[in-house]
């Protein structure tokens, strides 16, 4: 049974009232002088969503504990089977306990899920979204030397940073200030991008859908035109968006990457790719110039590529969801118009164009 909008609304501010102040975060006490954390060798994350944009959001701080804790394996305590798709090349992680995505339909592997987060402990356990009332829960629960919540230390921020909004820089910057307080005073490491990790195979296999889809050797670029609800935008703003796009940019082609519902806000007047495979679409995009789509979850797979990312934003907070890294950025379509979008677009273009004619390619024997 499907609870209604205004049920599932109470239902989660109540939660959130009687979690919010659940567990209090413990952190190792660190000697001034040595700024090298206590050794840890098994980290639990939690994220129980099962969206693909939120698991997709959390890679950052996977490969953050990579690099803080190089011997340690991360399990992940999430919810649906998206995890396991976007972590598959993450040597790191190791056991991803996955909630149903439908727990009343599936109550006894629920409960299970829930029993084997106790089964073991850890040294640290990370909840990602402080105010999660699920993730408050399994932080609590599982067992672990060291646990932070997620919580925000403003008095920190305040000496040298100003707060930060993105969800994945954030998150990777919340936890560096939690764990050694010192790091305010350092030299600042680059925050990890979001990232699929594609194998060498994948990309070659999305080469090769690409070229069957479009001729080869010619610079393409992606179009995603769904979203959920009132993120995406309506054909009448698709339509001579995209006439727009080809005129602008006559050298490219243009290919749309079509969502589950395989609809298309563009009247299906490109070349699509129609796929349920999560990595065999990021293979495409990996393979394209540029992506453009809506704030979505697969927005969120296109950056995750690395490849640069054009996010349009006309519900959402640009800032705390838009795309990062690789000359990717957010257009604020509520401010931003039409015209400047495209000389935003023009601009990233030629950036990559310069950087790829400067890059110094390796020798083919």
């Amino acid at each position: 049974m499907k609870l209604s909008p205004t049920i599932q609304h109470w239902r989660k501010k109540l939660t959130q009232a009687v979690t919010g102040r659940l567990g209090q975060s413990r952190r190792p006490m660190h000697n001034p002088s040595n700024c090298t954390p206590t050794p840890i060798c098994r980290i639990l994350i939690i994220r129980p969503n099962h969206r693909l944009g939120n698991t997709l959001l959390i890679t950052p701080v996977v490969a953050e504990m990579q690099q803080l804790f190089p011997n340690a394996t991360v399990d992940l305590f999430v919810k649906g089977g998206i995890a396991k798709e976007v972590f598959r090349e993450y040597p790191q992680v190791d056991r991803i306990l996955a909630l149903p995505k439908k727990h009343f339909k599936a109550l006894g592997t629920y409960l299970w899920t829930w029993i084997r987060l106790r089964m073991h402990s850890y040294d640290l356990v990370i909840n990602t979204v402080s105010h999660s009332s699920s993730g408050r829960l399994a932080t609590a629960w599982a067992r672990g030397t060291y646990k932070w919540y997620g919580d925000r230390n403003e008095r920190l921020h305040a000496i040298r940073y100003q707060l930060i909004p993105h969800m994945a820089h954030g998150l990777v910057m919340d936890f560096r200030t939690f764990w050694i307080p010192q790091v305010l005073f350092m030299t600042p490491r680059p925050l990890p991008l979001m990232d699929l990790k594609l194998s060498v195979a994948e990309k070659n296999m999305g080469k090769a859908i690409l070229a069957s889809l479009v001729p080869s050797g010619k610079k393409t670029i992606a179009l995603f035109t769904f979203a959920t609800g009132t993120k995406c935008y309506t054909p009448e703003w698709w339509i001579p968006f995209y006439q727009r796009l080809q005129t602008e940019f006559p050298d490219h082609q243009f290919i749309e990457i079509l969502p589950a519902e395989n609809v298309s806000q563009i009247d299906f007047s490109a070349p699509t790719l129609y796929s349920k495979s999560i990595r065999e679409m990021a293979a495409v995009i990996a393979n394209c110039s540029l992506f453009i789509g809506a704030d979505s979850g697969v927005m969120h797979l296109a950056s995750a590529t690395l490849t640069p990312t054009v996010g349009l934003f006309q519900v959402t907070d640009p800032s705390v969801y838009g795309p990062y890294g690789n000359h990717s950025f957010a257009a604020d379509t509520r401010v931003m118009t039409t015209e400047t979008l495209l000389e935003q677009i023009h601009q990233t273009l030629h950036l990559i164009d310069r950087e790829n004619a400067n890059r110094i390619w390796p020798k083919v024997a």
